[in-house]
Formats: structure tokens, sequence, C-alpha cells
């Protein structure tokens, strides 16, 4: 973007027009996250294709200011057709500069919110799988201690 009113209609426009907004049930992925110095909340919910590991899906839901609300549109525009480790390898910084450094640089906080969420529904997400391959390694090291045998 080229100006100052770029950025400044591109939040309005996020913000009055949300991208992907509404929960996604089920969902593969669900976080909630809260700006408690300004009163933002936002929930975030994705599907994530098990094999690939890519974003199929990606919805908020939220109150808050104009740009806590607009950055997390934005971040599920952002996300949409991406691995679980590109996304996790996004800083809060590449959601800021699309939002406008400048215009946005003493709201960081809000303007972060929603990509910061997203990370947090993924390491969550790969916790959960962690645990679940734990638990199936377990079942079939019991399967084998009884004779069992597994392809």
């Amino acid at each position: 973007m080229s100006s100052r009113q770029d950025y400044i209609d591109f939040i309005l426009d996020h913000y009055e027009n949300p991208r992907n907004r509404g929960r996604l049930d089920p969902a593969d992925a669900t976080a909630k996250g809260g700006n408690p110095g300004c009163g933002d909340i936002v929930v975030i919910s994705l599907n994530i294709d098990p094999e690939t590991r890519v974003i199929t899906e990606a919805r908020f839901e939220g109150e808050g200011c104009t740009i806590s609300q607009a950055a997390a549109s934005a971040a599920t525009e952002m996300i949409a057709g991406k691995t679980i480790d590109e996304i996790l390898e996004m800083s809060g910084d590449d959601l800021v500069e699309i939002l406008g450094r400048d215009l946005v640089s003493g709201r960081i906080r809000c303007a972060t919110l929603g990509i910061h969420t997203v990370r947090a529904a993924l390491r969550k997400y790969q916790a959960a799988r962690r645990m679940d391959q734990i638990e199936a390694d377990r079942v079939v090291d019991q399967g084998r201690e009884l004779g069992l045998e597994f392809e």
C-alpha cells in the first residue's frame, strides 16, 4: 500500500466487512486470546488437512477495538492455504506491516492479537497430535506385549 489513507481504508474495510467471521464446528484447532488493556477478545477456529498440514479453513469471532477485529479478519486471510510450519514462522510484525506500522504502532497488542491467537491454536493442535501419537504408540506396544502384530 502506498499511503496512510490506504492503510486506514484497509483496516476499516476489514472491520466493517470482516472476512471469515464465525466459528467452525467442528474445528480441528481453536484458541481464545485477549488483550485485557483494551478489552479485545478473539476466538480463532481452524480446520487443518492432517496429511499436508495446510490450513483449509479459518474463522474468527470476537469483540473489541477496530484494529483488533480488522487484524483478526486479515490474519484469517493471511494464513489461508499455508502450512502449520509456515504460519509458526510468521511473527506479529508480518501482520503489523499489512496493517501499516505507522498507523498501528501505538496499538501493537491489538494489531497482533489475531495472529498470536492463530499460533496458540496451532501449538495446541500440535500438542494434542503428539499426545494422540504417544497414546497410539502405547497401545501398539501393549498389543505387541500381548503377542499381537500390527501392519
